[in-house]
């Protein structure tokens, strides 16, 4: 398939594509296959692409990272899911922890964390939603209390990736403002053997190497200097979380559409059921087609969110990376429906790998947010209309 993207794109982003792209295509979907079936990690990938230095590419230099931004993270997950091996945690470690860390931490919390998170020796998971209280985070009811120089938590999380193979959990928990008496969130680091943190697995229907957990933090007792960033600025540093989170998804819904279609495109060029490969036929070729600009459309909007966040401007940010994240949602699982439509019966065998993506798919629309959340968001915040809730 044709990417035209020299007229956007640096000769650096352009040379990380190409090299990003060159290591998924030595794993590629076989691999993530494999490691899914064995009940794996992705311990071998991620090590790799952590020594050629793309998991902390968007983390100070001072700290071990490349420097860079949500624009080079995010072409990152992009190639990676584009060859059939998409590193989930990346959203979450580098891109949500790191980020938040990078940016509110202290210089302690700086020096502990983010070599680790660059270089890819330690990770951390991210908690934020609650049983009730999934896309209303002012609901969130994980609460954190003063006990003379400490901090415990008390609640409940779930749907938090990785926490198995995290070294800690960055909790989005509340507490309560000494003036007004209401709860402000907060953002803690949980070690993963921290005394009360308990940990449920999930009986989920995806299949991936990173499995979802629920949480239970009964009594947790944590030193003061796990609280990140200022206590009195709990909803800049979160969005300063969020914003990376939606282009991050954004970049992981590109990735596998673009995989999906590119299966669909190689066996419509080669598929012969009658005089001409099924590709000469409109009805299989502009369907494809159409798929193909959606992706292309869905990157151009991802684009222009991180290059707002790069540049700071939080606020631009956030609109874009929503509609970044709908977009994507939205057309990867249109690429992945389309792609195994075109192959039939061969779509829904594991010798292809797309039947698993069927339900891989709907995580771009689902999580972080819901794309009618999104839809509300834009309805509120672009266009001024009245809120109904």
């Amino acid at each position: 398939m044709s990417t035209a993207r020299t007229a956007l794109e640096t000769e650096e982003h352009q040379a990380l594509r190409a090299a990003v792209a060159a290591l998924g295509k030595r794993y590629g979907r076989d691999y993530m296959t494999t490691v899914i079936r064995e009940g794996k990690h992705t311990d071998e990938l991620w090590a790799e692409a952590a020594k050629l230095g793309y998991l902390g590419v968007n983390l100070p230099e001072e700290y071990g990272g490349g420097g860079g931004g949500m624009a080079e993270l995010s072409i990152v997950l992009e190639e990676l899911g584009a060859a059939g091996s998409p590193l989930l945690m990346m959203i979450v470690s580098p891109a949500i922890c790191g980020t938040v860390i990078a940016r509110f931490g202290t210089e302690e919390q700086k020096r502990a964390w983010l070599p680790g998170l660059a270089d890819g020796s330690l990770t951390m998971a991210f908690g934020i939603t609650e049983p009730d209280a999934g896309s209303n985070s002012h609901r969130i009811t994980t609460t954190a209390r003063r006990d003379d120089d400490d901090w415990v938590l008390t609640g409940r999380k779930v749907f938090v990736s990785g926490v198995d193979i995290a070294d800690a959990t960055l909790i989005v928990g509340r507490t309560e403002d000494a003036r007004s008496g209401k709860l402000k969130p907060c953002l803690f680091i949980v070690p993963r053997e921290a005394p009360g943190f308990g940990r449920n697995q999930i009986d989920m229907e995806l299949h991936a190497p990173e499995k979802q957990f629920e949480l239970v933090l009964d009594d947790v007792r944590l030193p003061a200097d796990a609280l990140v960033g200022d206590e009195d600025a709990g909803l800049l540093q979160l969005f300063a979380g969020l914003n990376p989170e939606r282009i991050m998804t954004a970049a992981f819904g590109i990735g596998m559409g673009r995989f999906a279609l590119g299966r669909a495109v190689e066996y419509a060029r080669t598929r012969q059921v009658w005089k001409d490969p099924i590709g000469a036929h409109q009805a299989i070729a502009h369907p494809l087609a159409t798929a193909h600009i959606d992706l292309e459309l869905s990157r151009l909007m991802m684009q222009k969110a991180a290059r707002l966040y790069d540049e700071g401007d939080d606020i631009g940010a956030g609109e874009a990376a929503n509609m970044a994240k709908y977009a994507a949602g939205e057309a990867c699982v249109k690429a992945v429906d389309q792609a195994v439509h075109t192959l039939g019966g061969n779509g829904l065998t594991r010798e292809y790998g797309l039947a698993s993506l069927i339900t891989a798919s709907r995580v771009a629309r689902i999580a972080p947010v819901s794309r009618e959340m999104i839809l509300n968001y834009v309805s509120h915040q672009s266009l001024g209309l009245p809120k109904s809730y």
